[in-house]
C-alpha cells in the first residue's frame, strides 16, 4: 500500500470503481438482507431512531408526573401506578436514552471521521443493537401491563428485595440492566478499537478530532464502570430468584453494598453521558467560529482528567448513609476538583469563539445554551458537595433541579445541536433554520421554566419521588409553573419532530459539506455510499480539510472483498489490511437466544444454564470461518 497525490481519474474509471465497491459494501434492499447487514451506518441510525422513541416515551411519562402534581391532593394517578412512571422515567431516560444515543452518534460518527470504511467487530455491533432493542422492549411491555418496575430507576435495596418488592416488577429492570449494558460494552470495545487502530494514515494521536478523544475515554469508562452495576443487579436478582443473602444485613449482607456498587457506576456514568457531548460542543464551535480549538492539548488533558476523576466521587451520594466525616471530606473535595477540567474547556470554547468568526445558526445557539445551562448546574453541584448542606437537601426537589441541570443541559442540548450539525451528513438534506430557532428557544425558555422553580421548592422542603402533596404549603404556584414548562419542552421536542419529517420529505439539499468544516466525515458524500470513502484519505494535519490542497490519499485496499487498512496506534503509520465482516443474520440469532436467555432467568433459574446453549450454537454459527471463494460470491451477488 502507498500514499500518492490524487491525480484526475476518468468518469468512467470512478464510475466503475465506486460500482465495484458497491457491490462489495452493499447492504441489499430485500427484507433479510436489512437484518443482516453489519454497515456501522445503517446499525447506527436505528440506533438513533430507536433512543429518540425512547426519549419521546419518557418525556411523556414527565409530562404525566408534572401533570399529576399540577395541584395539591390530585387523585389523577395513584401511589402505585406513580412510582411505575418515576421509575421507567428515569430507567428509559438513563439506561436507554441518553448513553445508547451518544454511543449512537459515535457509531455513525466514529469510522468516517477515522477516515476508514467500517466500524471494528461490524457484527458485534449489529448484536449489540438488537439486545439492545430487546431490552427496552422487555421492560416497557412489562409496564404497559402494570407490572413494571416501581422501585426507582436507582432501586435501592432492601425497597428492590425480595421482602418489599414482590413479584416480578423489580427482576425485570434487573434484566433490563444487564440487556442494556452488554449492549453499551459491546459497542465501547469496537469504539476504542476503532480509534485506536483504524485511524487514517497521518491522524497521529495529536491530530484526532476532539471528538474522538472524548469517545476514546468515554469508551474505557464503560468498560471500567459498567461491570459494576450489572454485578449489582446480578447480586440484586440472585437475593430474589435464588436466596441469596447479598444485601440482607440479618443474614450476613450488606445494604449500602448495593449503594456502593450502583453509584460506582452511576456517578462515572453522567460523565459516559456528558464527555461524548463535549466532543460534539467541540466540533461545532470549531466549525461555527472558523478557527482552531483554542488550547487543545489541555482540552484533552480536561477529557481524560475528568475521566479519571469521576471514579472518585460515588460516595457524594451516600453523605446521608452514616459514612465517616474523614472518608467525605474526601469525596467533597474530589466532587469539587471535578469542575476544573469542566471550567477549563468552557473557557476554551469562549476564547475560540472570541477569536474566531462565530456564525450563530441553530447548531450553535444549542451549544452557547448549553454553557449557560451546564454552569449553572456546575455551581449546584458544587453547593451539593459540602457535606452540611447536601444533608439539608438530600432527596429534595433541589436535587431534582440540579441533576437536570446538568443532564439536559449537558447532554440534551449538545446533542440537538448535534442533530442539526449532522443531520445533512445523515441525510443529505439541512433542517430548517427557522424552524430550529424555535426550537431552540421554546426548549430553552421551557427548561429553565421547569426546572429553576424545583430549586426552591427544595429549599422550601419539597421532597422528590412523592405522588401527591398538601394544600397549604406554598409549593402549589411553583408546582404549576413547572408544569407549564414542562409543557413548553414537549412543544420544542415536537418541533423538532415535525422539522426532521419535514426535512425529509421537502429539505433543502445539503451538500457533501453544507458548514465547510474540517474533520475527515464531510471529505465524503453526503449521506456516505455504504463504503464510506472511494479511497482511504491520508491526514496532514489537525483540521484535515482545511489544510493546503493536494491532498493524498492512501491506495492498495481490494475492491472486491471487505478490507479495512489498520495503522499504528501512536503515529497511524500503515500496519496492515484487516478483512472486514460480511453480513449475515447470526447476530440476530444470537440476540434471540441472549433475550430468550434472559427473560428465561427472571421466571426460572435452570434458564442460566439451558439457555446458554443456543447462545453458544449462534455464537458457533457466528464465528464459523467463511471461506474466500464464497466471500468473493457474495460481494459480487
Amino acid at each position: 500500500m502507498s500514499a500518492v497525490l490524487p491525480r484526475e481519474p476518468g468518469n468512467a474509471e470512478i464510475a466503475a470503481l465506486d460500482a465495484q465497491l458497491k457491490r462489495t459494501w452493499d447492504a441489499g434492499s430485500g427484507f433479510w438482507a436489512r437484518l443482516a447487514t453489519v454497515d456501522h451506518k445503517i446499525v447506527a441510525k436505528r440506533y438513533l431512531i430507536t433512543a429518540f422513541v425512547f426519549f419521546v416515551l419518557a418525556g411523556v411519562l414527565a409530562l404525566l408526573m408534572r401533570t399529576q402534581l399540577l395541584r395539591p391532593d390530585s387523585g389523577l394517578i395513584g401511589p402505585d401506578r406513580y412510582n411505575q412512571i418515576f421509575t421507567m422515567h428515569g430507567t428509559t431516560m438513563m439506561f436507554l436514552f441518553a448513553v445508547p444515543i451518544m454511543e449512537a452518534m459515535a457509531v455513525y460518527l466514529v469510522p468516517l471521521m477515522c477516515g476508514t470504511r467500517n466500524i471494528s467487530f461490524p457484527r458485534l455491533n449489529a448484536y449489540s443493537y438488537w439486545v439492545y432493542v430487546a431490552g427496552g422492549i422487555m421492560v416497557w411491555v412489562a409496564f404497559v401491563l402494570n407490572i413494571g418496575p416501581e422501585t426507582g430507576w436507582f432501586s435501592y435495596v432492601p425497597l428492590a428485595g425480595p421482602e418489599y418488592s414482590a413479584g416480578k416488577r423489580t427482576d425485570f429492570w434487573a434484566q433490563m440492566i444487564t440487556f442494556t449494558e452488554v449492549a453499551a460494552l459491546a459497542v465501547a470495545v469496537e469504539l476504542v478499537a476503532t480509534i485506536m487502530k483504524q485511524r487514517a494514515p497521518g491522524m497521529t494521536l495529536s491530530r484526532m478530532p476532539l471528538f474522538l478523544w472524548s469517545m476514546l475515554v468515554t469508551s474505557i469508562m464503560i468498560i471500567i464502570a459498567m461491570p459494576a452495576v450489572m454485578l449489582a443487579s446480578s447480586f440484586l436478582i440472585s437475593d430474589r430468584l435464588v436466596g441469596t443473602q447479598f444485601f440482607n444485613p440479618v443474614e450476613g449482607g450488606d445494604a449500602l453494598l448495593w449503594q456502593h456498587l450502583f453509584w460506582f457506576f452511576g456517578h462515572p456514568e453522567v460523565y459516559i453521558i456528558f464527555l461524548p457531548a463535549l466532543g460534539m460542543v467541540s466540533s461545532i464551535v470549531i466549525t461555527f467560529s472558523r478557527r482552531t480549538i483554542f488550547a487543545y492539548t489541555l482540552m484533552v488533558l480536561a477529557l481524560l482528567g475528568t475521566g479519571l476523576l469521576a471514579f472518585g466521587l460515588w460516595v457524594h451520594h451516600m453523605f446521608a448513609t452514616g459514612i465517616p466525616h474523614l472518608g467525605s471530606s474526601f469525596y467533597t473535595a474530589a466532587s469539587m476538583m471535578i469542575a476544573i477540567p469542566s471550567g477549563i474547556q468552557i473557557f476554551a470554547w469562549i476564547a475560540t469563539l472570541w477569536d474566531g468568526q462565530p456564525r450563530f445558526q441553530s447548531p450553535l445557539l444549542f451549544v452557547i445554551g448549553f454553557i449557560v445551562i451546564f454552569v449553572l448546574g456546575g455551581l449546584t453541584g458544587v453547593m451539593l458537595a459540602a457535606v452540611p448542606l447536601d444533608l439539608q437537601l438530600h432527596d429534595t426537589y433541589f436535587v431534582v433541579a440540579h441533576f437536570h441541570y446538568v443532564l439536559i443541559g449537558g447532554a440534551v442540548f449538545p446533542l440537538f445541536g448535534a442533530f442539526y450539525y449532522w443531520f445533512p451528513k445523515f441525510t443529505g438534506k439541512l433542517l430548517s433554520e427557522r424552524l430550529g430557532r424555535w426550537n431552540f428557544w421554546l426548549f430553552f425558555i421551557g427548561f429553565n421554566v421547569a426546572f429553576f422553580p424545583m430549586h426552591i421548592l427544595g429549599l422550601a422542603g419539597m421532597p422528590r419521588r412523592v405522588y401527591t402533596y398538601a394544600a397549604g404549603l406554598g409549593w402549589e404556584s411553583l408546582n404549576q409553573l413547572s408544569s407549564f414548562g414542562a409543557y413548553l419542552i414537549a412543544t420544542s421536542v415536537l418541533l423538532f419532530i415535525i422539522n426532521v419529517f419535514r426535512s425529509l420529505r421537502v429539505g433543502e439539499p445539503a451538500g457533501d459539506n453544507p458548514w465547510g468544516a474540517s474533520s475527515l466525515e464531510w471529505a465524503t458524500s453526503s449521506p456516505p455510499p455504504p463504503y464510506n470513502f472511494m479511497h482511504v484519505p491520508v491526514v496532514t494535519g489537525r483540521e484535515a480539510l482545511w489544510q493546503p490542497e493536494p491532498r493524498q490519499v492512501m491506495e492498495g485496499l481490494s475492491p472486491s472483498h471487505r478490507e479495512v487498512l489498520c495503522t499504528t496506534v501512536l503515529n497511524a503509520e500503515p500496519d496492515l489490511r484487516q478483512p472486514s465482516a460480511t453480513p449475515t443474520l447470526w447476530p440476530l440469532w444470537a440476540a434471540l437466544a441472549t433475550t430468550l436467555w434472559f427473560i428465561g432467568s427472571i421466571f426460572d433459574a435452570r434458564a442460566v444454564v439451558w439457555g446458554a446453549l443456543p447462545v453458544g450454537v449462534c455464537l458457533i454459527g457466528w464465528l464459523w470461518p467463511t471461506p474466500p471463494r464464497l466471500v468473493r460470491q457474495r460481494s459480487a451477488a
